[in-house]
């Protein structure tokens, strides 16, 4: 019989008379002492409780292997055999490693030596490319623009009116015709909308996967700031920290354009619907519209230097004529699109916070802006009065998102989600989905209105419901980049696949499979 402790045959055995187990005495003694109990019932054990078995005095029998020498050399000649082999196993294994770092150690220097040839030849491009521009002549139109778009150096000082603050045309009767007119007609449209029967229903969004991966930007500064699709073209528009805006066809899987200028990350991107142009906005202060041709390059046709702080957002109203930028100076302007001219710089003296998001309602005369210091403002875009603001979120507004129901608003910041009624201007529902050290990136709704999409250190997708009944989570999407920030998500024509951008370089589409989509339609 063995000790219940040691596993071996006991020299002094002895019997708990409560447990029954056999133990080596100095063991279950030292045990006792230190803890007072059974080591293996864990009961409360006395040294009265132990009771020493006799056993007659019994001599250990020696190995075969060891009662004799010529046993005792085979013992050792198969100790002998084994750390041979074993000393062979450790050399093949040597060599083996210094093999693969001799073949990494060689892929490395030859990564350095395109990485440096790469390097030269950007340069050697960079150079001639500034040669041909000083040498080119300006056509007097983009001259004309150009002087019309400038507010810096002696353009600047003849726009400056009393108190230094610069002089603006001001939104004029007809572009506030125009924007009522276009109210009344989306609003009417509104009440007679109905769910389109192509939208994706929701047992396909419950299996939505990932589709795609793209690399659209730089690997030495990766991440991707913004996103907006074109719907009706199906191009994905990508701003990135690498300071580019890249196009890119969703249906091919090719890149259409990747538009170079901002010197700083793009922090906004947005396509407008109508004349192929395209706006971005910069941390450089910036905006820039770009107009497409037919060869399917865009060219810059405006630069706007109206902010003094980084440019957070730029939103397009729905008449496809005009467009709002939202900065961190605490000013957002409303521009002409055709002309590049700031008509309006709207600043509220009694509002100290910069602007971290925006965008238009669907009917166009409100405006809705996120700030640094986590309220939400609603504008009346005719009067540019501050109508309404919602106050309870922690942290910066980073994305705002309205329903085309025209009631519902989404924002998103660091504490979640928020969800507000416009009719009552008030929050209905919260979504505090991540901890706190993760905040929310992005926030938007379908097209249709029947899905919300979130993004954070994951993606989630919601069902729409109303003030009084649940938004159902119908699926929740890992973010597949490793780097734990979701900074952008946007849903596609029908909610058919969902854009998201995160921390990496990488544009990642999620929606159905084709095999599944087919089964799905049938």
């Amino acid at each position: 019989m063995n000790c219940s402790i040691s596993g071996e045959v006991p020299e002094e055995p002895v019997v708990s008379t409560k447990s029954g187990l056999l133990y080596e005495k100095r063991l279950i003694e030292r045990h006792i002492s230190d803890y007072g109990k059974c080591p293996v019932t864990g009961e409360v054990l006395t040294m009265d409780d132990i009771v020493p078995v006799k056993t007659g005095k019994i001599v250990k029998p020696r190995s075969l292997t060891a009662a004799s020498i010529p046993g005792m050399l085979g013992m050792f000649q198969n100790e002998w055999d084994a750390l041979m082999l074993s000393n062979f196993a450790l050399e093949q294994q040597l060599h083996t490693a210094r093999q693969e770092l001799s073949h990494a150690l060689y892929q490395h220097d030859a990564a350095c030596r395109v990485i440096a040839r790469l390097k030269k030849e950007r340069d050697e491009a960079r150079s001639l490319l500034a040669q041909a521009e000083r040498q080119a002549p300006l056509p007097a139109s983009a001259a004309t623009a150009n002087v019309s778009a400038l507010s810096n150096g002696k353009r600047e000082s003849e726009d400056m009116g009393p108190g230094g603050k610069r002089m603006r045309p001001g939104v004029s009767d007809s572009i506030i015709s125009e924007l009522t007119e276009c109210n009344a007609a989306l609003s009417q449209q509104r009440k007679k909308r109905q769910i389109p029967p192509t939208l994706a229903p929701i047992d396909a969004l419950e299996r939505y996967t990932q589709l795609s991966s793209h690399p659209l930007h730089k690997t030495n500064k990766p991440g991707i700031t913004s996103i907006d699709i074109n719907l009706s073209k199906d191009i994905v528009a990508t701003g990135g920290v690498d300071s580019s805006a890249v196009l890119f066809d969703r249906t091919s899987g090719e890149i259409l354009s990747t538009l170079n200028g901002h010197s700083k990350k793009v922090t906004s991107v947005k396509f407008v619907a109508q004349n192929d142009v395209f706006l971005s906005g910069s941390a450089d202060k910036t905006v820039r519209i770009w107009q497409g041709s037919e060869d399917g390059k865009y060219d810059c046709r405006h630069i706007l230097k109206d902010h003094t702080a980084e440019v957070q957002a730029v939103t397009v109203h729905a008449t496809n004529n005009y467009f709002v930028t939202a900065s961190l100076d605490t000013t957002w302007c409303f521009y002409d699109l055709s002309s590049g001219l700031c008509l309006t710089q709207v600043e509220d003296p009694s509002n100290s916070m910069g602007y971290t998001s925006a965008a238009f309602h669907p009917d166009g005369l409100i405006l809705g802006t996120g700030t640094t210091g986590a309220t939400v403002r609603i504008w009346d875009v005719k009067s540019r009065g501050n109508v309404a603001n919602f106050d309870g979120h922690t942290g910066a507004v980073t994305a705002i998102s309205f329903s085309e129901n025209g009631y519902f608003l989404a924002t998103a910041a660091h504490d979640g989600v928020k969800l507000w009624d416009l009719r009552k201007l008030k929050n209905f529902r919260s979504f505090e989905l991540y901890d706190q050290d993760t905040p929310t990136n992005s926030v938007d709704f379908d097209h249709s209105g029947s899905y919300l999409a979130i993004a954070g250190s994951d993606i989630r997708v919601y069902q729409v419901g109303s003030v009084k009944a649940e938004w159902n989570c119908i699926k929740t999407l890992p973010d597949l980049s490793g780097t734990g920030k979701a900074t952008c998500v946007k849903f596609g024509t029908d909610a058919k696949y969902l854009a998201v951008g995160s921390m990496d370089r990488n544009l990642r589409i999620f929606g159905l499979p084709e095999g599944d989509d087919a089964s799905t339609e049938s």
